[in-house]
This record gives structure tokens, sequence and C-alpha cells, in this order.
């Protein structure tokens, strides 16, 4: 490898990341150790713990509904820390089909799907999901029917949206954790649905 490979200048992030830590260490609020575990505790975060939740509320209707009243609490009951947020759910029906979005900047939850993929994050679908949803959808491979409406919810700095999906035809006798395979993060953000056995 070459000098210059091996050294390549930080990004503008990267040495963010670096001041904020040196500075959070210097001043005695955090040491280095709780830093690491955290960025570490963040990285252990996937799609798997959405699906879970999702998968739950498919097979336990009170659990559904008091998903949908109050994502934070819900998700509590799972043993699932949702850190001073407001998370809300929304249900995808035959009618209504939800999409999620953060039109200022990439609000996620993160505690639920992990790191945002790159074109959560791009201006391209920020700008465009609110203004042409079906356009986009449709170059994400998700073609709805006219009829169906689509909503677009735009994340804030203290509030997290995730889309309950439907559950897929043909797994009426499938365990919760075989439920969880088919859920996706794209499917939790709108941008999917899940594929039943058939298909």
């Amino acid at each position: 490898m070459s000098d210059q490979g091996k050294y390549r200048p930080l990004s503008y992030f990267q040495l963010m990341e670096i001041s904020l830590r040196e500075l959070l260490v210097e001043k005695g609020i955090l040491t280095n150790a709780q830093v690491d575990a955290e960025v570490e505790d963040m990285r252990r975060r996937t799609p798997e713990r959405g699906a879970k939740v999702v998968a739950r509320a498919w097979v336990d209707p009170s659990f559904k509904k008091r998903l949908l009243e109050n994502g934070t609490k819900a998700c509590e009951e799972l043993g699932l820390d949702i850190p001073a947020l407001k998370l809300v759910v929304v249900e995808n029906t035959p009618e209504v089909h939800n999409a999620i979005v953060c039109t200022l900047c990439s609000c996620y939850p993160r505690m639920l799907l992990g790191i945002p993929p790159d074109w959560y994050k791009s201006r391209n679908y920020r700008s465009r999901m609110v203004r042409e949803p079906r356009a986009v959808l449709r170059e994400f491979g998700l073609r709805l029917s006219e009829n169906i409406q689509i909503r677009v919810h735009d994340s804030s700095a203290d509030m997290r949206y995730i889309v309950l999906p439907m559950r897929p035809a043909g797994t009426d006798n499938w365990s919760e954790e075989r439920l969880a395979s088919l859920v996706n993060r794209d499917s939790m953000i709108g941008v999917a649905v899940p594929k039943g056995p058939s298909e």
C-alpha cells in the first residue's frame, strides 16, 4: 500500500467525532470506555430488533393496540430502550400505505433499525419522497394500486416513526420468530413490503 493510501485525510464528520469525544473526556462528562461502549451498543442495533416488534404485533392484538397508542412504552415492554424519544408506529392497511422520511436531516429510528442506509440520508430521497412518493416507491420496486392512499411521515429531532407493515397471507400458523424473519428494514421504513411464503 502506498503512503497516500495509508494517510488519507479525515472527513469533516470524522474530525467532529474526534473533537467531540476529546471534549467530553476532557470535561469529565464521559470516559473513553463509556464512549466506546455506547458506540458498540449502536453498532449492535440492527433491523432484527424492529422485526421482533412487528412480529409481536402480528401475533398479539393487545400488544399491537398498545404499540399503536404509544410505541415507546410498548417497545420498552420488550426490553427495548427508546431514549427520550416519542416513537410513533403507523399501520399499513389495504387502503393506506405509510412511508417514513426526514426532510431536514436524517432522523431515523436507530434503536430499532440500526444505522440508516445512505439513500435514506440523501437529498434526493428526502426531497422527492414528500413530493412524489408513488414515483419514489416505484423506483424501489414497490408498485401500489392507485386506490391505495400513501401517507408520508416526517421524522423530527424528538419524534421517530416506524411502519407496521401488513402481515403476509399464508402465515397464520407461523411462530413469532419465523414471522420476524419476513420483516426487513425497508418494510419498516415503508419502501417495501414483507414477502409471503408463496412470493
